[in-house]
């Protein structure tokens, strides 16, 4: 009997529950070693060491960079201080080019411009009524006035009576205006002088015949 009771109590033996021992727990954990292999100050220092080496490398290369800058600017001032003279004297030389090309394409419109004296004399002989007389023809231009300003002033001798004179050179007048070879290139026709010559009873004309403008020559090209 005594062995089965001693049985029946083994499992409720087993069966109770184990409980740790309890103790207080007198660590200190600042005073402890730090036992880590790799300290998190080592991460600290080489990441700002990393930065200050980068910084350091994009100083030195923008300085390089600039100093390069200043090298060429240098080089390419010093070219131009010697090359101002000779480029000054280019430069004048090419402005009186302009002005004596701006001469030059004056002179040649305003003869494109104009015809002929000779072809002038000669259709004025084949086209002049009978009972007029020429007596001089006067090409000129006023004082300070470019060639295209140029008038042409006849002077001549009207045959006939008061009444029939003044309408020969009325007719004459209208015959230059409209002439179909040289009125287009006439700007004006007028009389500007009908004087009775006493001895002889003729009548003293003057026509002033004012040419077209040329046409304005194309503007020089600047340096």
């Amino acid at each position: 009997m005594l062995s089965l009771l001693k049985k029946k109590k083994k499992p409720e033996a087993a069966a109770a529950p184990l409980v740790p021992a309890w103790h207080p727990n007198f660590r200190n954990f600042q005073e402890l070693p730090d036992i880590k292999v790799v300290r998190t100050a080592f991460f600290v220092n080489g990441a700002a060491a990393f930065v200050a080496l980068g910084l350091a490398v994009y100083l030195g290369t923008s300085e390089y960079e600039l100093h390069s800058l200043r090298t060429q600017i240098a080089a390419y001032q010093a070219q131009i201080d010697r090359d101002k003279p000779d480029s000054d004297k280019a430069i004048a030389l090419y402005k009186k080019f302009q002005e004596q090309e701006a001469r030059v394409r004056e002179v040649d419109a305003f003869i494109k411009s104009k015809p002929l004296v000779s072809a002038i004399l000669q259709h004025l002989g084949e086209t002049r009524p009978k009972n007029i007389a020429l007596d001089s023809i006067e090409i000129r231009a006023p004082n300070g006035t470019p060639p295209a300003a140029q008038s042409m002033i006849l002077r001549g001798t009207v045959r006939g009576s008061s009444d029939l004179a003044s309408g020969e050179a009325a007719a004459y007048q209208d015959l230059l205006r409209n002439d179909p070879v040289f009125g287009p290139k006439f700007d004006a026709v007028d009389v500007t002088s009908s004087v009775r010559n006493a001895a002889t009873g003729q009548l003293n004309i003057e026509i002033t015949i004012r040419f077209k403008p040329a046409a304005a020559p194309p503007a020089a090209k600047k340096p």
